[in-house]
């Protein structure tokens, strides 16, 4: 079986892929990241206990997490839109770092992975925006699918 991109058509031009004869199926995908500190930055938000002038970072970026999950299709152009059963978006701290996952259900024709890519993505970003102003040097990185199931082919890493 030759492989081939599921959002290009036959004349090479980009196309939201036909799901209306698919059979609805549970759905499930889980996707991780993190977002790393200089230590000396880390220990001054954690001293906080990770509030800043705008709130709680950590509660801020979840539920900008949940929102990113539900935006997917209007940010990512070939994204259906699709029914969410359950968004759970996890941040822990961990050394100089916070640890983003995020697991997205629905009972659909469609996977959820680029949902679950998505919600870490916002978090991710709104982590980075309540703490830059004490420092610029923060890296995202690591967002990457995990697992997922529920459609033609099920993946994990």
């Amino acid at each position: 079986m030759k492989e081939k991109l599921s959002h290009i058509n036959e004349d090479g031009n980009a196309a939201m892929v036909d799901v209306s004869e698919k059979i609805p199926t549970t759905r499930v995908a889980v996707a991780t990241g993190k977002v790393k500190f200089p230590s000396h930055i880390f220990e001054i938000l954690a001293q906080q206990d990770f509030l800043g002038k705008k709130g709680s970072i950590v509660q801020t970026a979840v539920i900008a997490g949940i929102q990113g999950v539900k935006k997917t299709s209007e940010l990512i152009p070939l994204c259906h839109q699709i029914n969410l059963s359950k968004i759970d978006v996890d941040i822990t701290p961990g050394v100089n770092e916070f640890k983003i996952t995020c697991t997205v259900k629905c009972n659909g024709k469609t996977g959820v992975e680029m949902e679950a890519l998505t919600g870490v993505s916002v978090a991710a970003l709104t982590i980075y925006d309540m703490c830059k102003a004490l420092t610029h040097d923060i890296l995202i990185s690591g967002v990457q699918l995990e697992q997922k199931s529920g459609g033609k082919n099920d993946f994990k890493r």
